[in-house]
């Protein structure tokens, strides 16, 4: 009897002991696997040190569908290491790890005024509704106190992404300035400098340019290229870097967003804001009808396939900047007035004080007392557009039209093969949709 039950005892002791071990083993395979996906999600170092410098690239554009030709510029060390940040997943996943089923994904475009991002980031970060969806940052250029205001945000999914041929990149060749550009009002024949002149005699400026260059890009990149956005079905609401946000723009603008379709079939977009930029809204019991504004717009997949298809008109029309580019070319070629569909309260305001890319030092920041002073009452916080309202439309608005040629500064051959490039970078596969 006793010979019997011993054998039996150790054979009870080794189940035991390998159960141990499987799960012991179980618990370090689960620990490692959170450990590496948290590494993946949050990203507090520096981006553009992480980059290995002796990496090809062919690990990256998993998520870009994208097609480089001979016809863009011969790119510089700094624009390769910051493409290669665009493949980074999206931050806060771990906080966010799915984005509502009918999200209006959000683009903010930027370039180095951190005292503007400051304010748009705090106003967006009270946006009821704003953790159902992904922001995108769109960069033009790289600067680290911008990257490091982007990286404490908390509210949301955060993806950036860095236009690789932004003039900012290039210290010393085109889209950046080349030794032998041709400046101001030069005679290329006589100075023998490359470049064309704008209509007006004046030859290009990168800093000027890098407006329209990284806006179509932005667009390109954003609705046909990214992997989180590319095969988005419904709107994208795209604002910039000196546009404050009221707590009620998201819900507004998805209530907007569905009521277009019936109450104006014929709108291309929904906007927060006027298209006066110092109008606050009329106030009215009644939703409003009007020409495109460039505060807090949004549209859907068919609408850009619209513009796409006009992407010659736009690289090819002699203007610096994007939106009178779209007023007085691309909108026209659609046929008949271009409305948008608002609130009659406004849901965003533009802050900014000055233009271009000026107000980066913290005493030229063209805030007042270096903060924006925008009074949010209570009607801003919550929803206020009714779906029985009727629709007010206003004609016949001044502004931008067909045959204004432009203010210049868009001559130069280069600038204009560049857009057509940005234009030829992906292949889209999106689906059209009702406007």
């Amino acid at each position: 009897m006793a010979s019997y039950k011993k054998p039996r005892l150790r054979d009870v002791a080794l189940r035991r002991l390998l159960s141990v071990v499987f799960v012991t083993l179980c618990g370090v395979l689960l620990l490692i696997f959170l450990l590496g996906t948290n590494s993946t999600t949050t990203i507090e170092t520096n981006d553009l040190e992480s980059v290995d410098d002796n990496d090809d690239g062919s690990g990256y554009h998993r998520d870009l569908k994208f097609t480089k030709f001979q016809k863009l510029p011969q790119q510089s060390d700094l624009s390769l290491k910051v493409e290669k940040l665009n493949d980074l997943p999206p931050r806060n996943l771990d906080l966010f790890p799915n984005l509502a089923k009918d999200a209006i994904i959000i683009v903010l475009y930027v370039h180095n005024r951190p005292q503007y991002l400051k304010v748009v980031v705090e106003s967006l970060s009270k946006v009821v509704g704003i953790n159902e969806t992904l922001l995108v940052v769109s960069h033009d250029g790289y600067f680290e106190e911008m990257n490091e205001i982007i990286r404490g945000i908390r509210f949301c999914q955060v993806k950036q992404i860095y236009a690789p041929y932004s003039p900012h990149l290039f210290p010393n060749s085109f889209p950046g300035v080349s030794a032998g550009d041709c400046k101001e009002k030069d005679d290329a024949e006589v100075k023998h400098c490359e470049g064309n002149p704008d209509q007006y005699g004046n030859h290009r400026s990168p800093k000027i340019v890098s407006l329209k260059h990284h806006w179509w890009w932005m667009m390109n990149t954003v609705w046909d290229g990214l992997g989180e956005t590319r095969a988005h079905s419904g709107h994208i609401l795209f604002i910039e870097e000196d546009h404050f946000i009221f707590p009620n723009a998201y819900r507004n603008l998805q209530i907007l967003t569905t009521l277009k379709p019936t109450k104006c079939p014929d709108c291309y977009a929904a906007n927060l804001a006027p298209s006066d930029v110092k109008f606050r809204g009329e106030e009215w019991e009644s939703l409003i009808a009007e020409r495109m504004g460039n505060i807090g717009y949004t549209f859907n997949r068919t609408v850009w396939g619209k513009i796409h298809n006009k992407a010659r008109d736009f690289c090819f029309f002699d203007e610096y900047n994007w939106d009178i580019t779209m007023w007085a070319t691309v909108y026209p070629s659609f046929g008949g007035s271009v409305y948008t569909l608002r609130g009659p309260r406004t849901s965003a305001v533009h802050f900014g004080k000055c233009g271009l890319h000026q107000g980066q030092e913290e005493n030229k920041a063209c805030i007042d007392n270096g903060m924006a002073n925008i009074l949010v009452e209570d009607h801003d916080k919550v929803a206020n557009i009714d779906s029985d309202w009727d629709v007010h439309f206003h004609k016949n608005q001044p502004g931008y039209k067909a045959g204004f040629k432009g203010w210049g500064g868009w001559g130069d051959d280069r600038d204009r093969h560049l857009c057509l490039s940005f234009a030829d970078m992906y292949h889209s596969k999106g689906t059209a949709a009702p406007l």
